[in-house]
């Protein structure tokens, strides 16, 4: 007789792992659930708010740049080419700080050995995370419908560039978690030299419409191509060629993987 195959063993999960998995879940779903009352209040009213804050930010931008220009620098609708690039930035602009500011958030829970570093982390991510492709959704969703936009959505470009906006944001706020930790005035700092962001995002404009040297300068802010991809998918016309993949994923994964570093320092000497 032939020997009979041998079956190929399967991995096996050890009850601490399981024990671990579900512990970690619990507290992560705990963190949540603090995060939503803290910030949105016990009604779901407060929830609603932070979704339609931005909608009305983009709906009063939209009135006062139509009455300044006659036509958006791509395609004809000001609501669409401004919340094209207003919302990758406003949703790394919430992630980064949320993220940043997570050690702070849960300080007195972090005391607990049920609670770790990543669960603070991951909670205010995971729920924050949500809450902007939520509003993207809505904003997005809204100006097709309600002003009858006839645009072709490439999602592959869309989820690309929530991906890379949740990759930058979690890199920047891994390390600015240790930072705020350890440096209190560096989250002073951070805010001071974060703030020309908002101009420097090609939110208003195109990046090929830009004159040098400032067009090679801005190159180099990871945002001009995060915004890139975001009208790439919303314009079929725009193909946004200046856009570097390596050059958004590749120092930011460097850094998050930094940052994870620090982070586990961190929490080793407390």
């Amino acid at each position: 007789m032939k020997p009979c195959a041998q079956r190929e063993r399967e991995p096996v999960t050890t009850p601490i792992q399981h024990s671990t998995l579900r512990r970690s879940s619990a507290a992560i779903g705990a963190l949540i659930i603090r995060e939503m009352s803290s910030n949105y209040g016990k009604s779901p009213g407060g929830y609603i708010w932070a979704v339609l804050e931005p909608v009305a930010g983009i709906t009063l931008m939209t009135l006062m740049f139509s009455f300044i220009f006659r036509q958006p620098a791509l395609g004809t609708h000001f609501a669409l080419f401004y919340a094209s690039g207003m919302l990758p930035f406003t949703m790394y602009r919430d992630l980064s700080s949320k993220i940043g500011k997570s050690l702070a958030f849960s300080e007195k829970l972090l005391s607990y050995p049920a609670v770790t570093f990543m669960d603070a982390i991951l909670a205010r991510l995971i729920l924050n995370l949500l809450t902007q492709i939520l509003i993207v959704i809505v904003i997005i969703g809204g100006i097709i419908l309600l002003e009858n936009v006839r645009v072709t959505i490439d999602f592959k470009w869309v989820f690309l560039s929530f991906f890379a906006i949740t990759v930058i944001s979690c890199a920047l706020g891994v390390i600015n978690a240790v930072l705020f930790a350890k440096f209190p005035i560096w989250e002073q700092l951070w805010g001071i030299l974060n703030r020309p962001m908002f101009l420097l995002s090609t939110i208003f404009y195109l990046f090929e419409s830009a004159p040098e040297p400032f067009q090679s300068l801005l190159w180099f802010n990871p945002l001009v191509h995060v915004v890139g991809l975001m009208r790439r998918g919303l314009y079929s016309t725009y193909d946004a060629t200046f856009v570097s993949l390596p050059y958004i994923f590749g120092p930011a994964l460097v850094l998050l993987a930094f940052g994870l570093l620090m982070l586990r320092q961190h929490q080793n000497r407390d």
